[in-house]
């Protein structure tokens, strides 16, 4: 366990580092996608379309929108590129790494067969590599395929799942002229995953991202790429922790979902959420109200932030990027050595 250290200091808050995580139209409703796309809107941050295309309803949302590009290419095409204001390539997900994405057929109806570019009735299967990609060199030629595509105007993401040598990888990525490096821990919640993958399959977050972090800056490119982390990010002290170990900033999802109304099911495959957030069912959608849902994610990210304006300040930090890779910051508990060593930082009482 981490904890932060504290010394008592007034300060002045700077940026919220916290932006919603890809959840894609198909695996969740249009309520839920209208309420993420909203909330981002008013709150100035950001949320992913995940792989599943973006609905006609919800291109005025571009400014504040990340659009992926998956394995499966699901509804991608120019206007879907030019729409947001940033492009996500999805290698890989922290709560399966390794294997790709299977949307039912069951919900891939009306709407959503039209977004994702497929037959009603299909299901929506992403293999588990592209195609394409066998090497940083063909990463390196989708990137600049995207930013060409785009007229060099929209920063490009590259999504990956914690893994062992996870820092190598990040290295070959920061070398492919990716701006951002997304890296997905163990823990994330799609409710989709094999729970031995889910379980058993991928590394920590935090263990992850220090060795990125330290990696890049010992390679000298730490400031060619920013750094976006998620996958056990629940909760705003989660938040400040991710940083100090070296984050610009982090996904939300799970904690998002809950905010909305989830109960944490884990059936979101099955379609027969009783929340209208998982489902493509017309009568359970209109369960989840989209303006009560925005506010509802408003409420969360506005206490995230205060509850992260009260910690930096009890530890005389005054704005964000002063936080940001400070190790000094964290103290470790019930950690081993090895652990402390590889997040560089002490253990408590030091």
């Amino acid at each position: 366990m981490l904890v932060l250290s504290k010394q008592q200091q007034t300060f002045a808050f700077s940026a919220l580092r916290v932006t919603f995580s890809a959840m894609s139209y198909g695996s969740i409703s249009y309520n839920a996608h209208a309420a993420l796309a909203k909330a981002a809107t008013d709150l100035g941050i950001l949320y992913n379309t995940g792989e599943g295309g973006l609905h006609e309803d919800f291109y005025r949302y571009g400014p504040n929108t990340i659009v992926q590009v998956a394995s499966g290419r699901f509804g991608v095409h120019e206007d879907y590129l030019e729409a947001g204001a940033a492009i996500e390539i999805k290698m890989g997900q922290g709560a399966k790494p390794g294997i790709g994405g299977h949307l039912p057929g069951a919900k891939i109806v009306g709407d959503v067969s039209k977004t994702r570019m497929i037959p009603e009735g299909s299901d929506a299967i992403s293999p588990a590599p592209h195609h394409d990609i066998y090497s940083i060199e063909d990463l390196r030629q989708l990137v600049f395929s995207l930013k060409e595509a785009t007229d060099y105007k929209k920063p490009v993401i590259v999504k990956v799942a914690a893994v062992h040598n996870i820092a190598a990888i990040a290295g070959g990525i920061a070398r492919s002229g990716a701006d951002i490096i997304a890296i997905d821990g163990f823990r994330g919640g799609t409710g989709a995953a094999p729970t031995r993958i889910r379980d058993n399959v991928g590394i920590p977050i935090e263990l992850a991202l220090a060795s990125v972090d330290r990696r890049l800056r010992e390679e000298g490119i730490r400031n060619n790429v920013s750094l976006v982390v998620g996958g056990s990010i629940r909760n705003s002290a989660d938040v400040i922790k991710a940083i100090a170990l070296g984050a610009d900033a982090c996904y939300v999802a799970t904690a998002a979902l809950l905010a909305m109304g989830c109960h944490l099911c884990r059936s979101c495959q099955t379609g027969r959420c009783n929340w209208g957030i998982a489902t493509q069912r017309p009568d359970l959608v209109s369960r989840l109200d989209p303006e009560v849902a925005s506010r509802r994610l408003e409420n969360l990210i506005t206490a995230w932030r205060n509850e992260i304006m009260e910690m930096m300040g009890g530890m005389g930090i005054n704005s964000i990027e002063a936080l940001r890779g400070n190790r000094l910051m964290l103290r470790g508990i019930g950690l081993t050595g090895k652990e402390l060593e590889i997040l560089g930082i002490g253990h408590a009482g030091e």
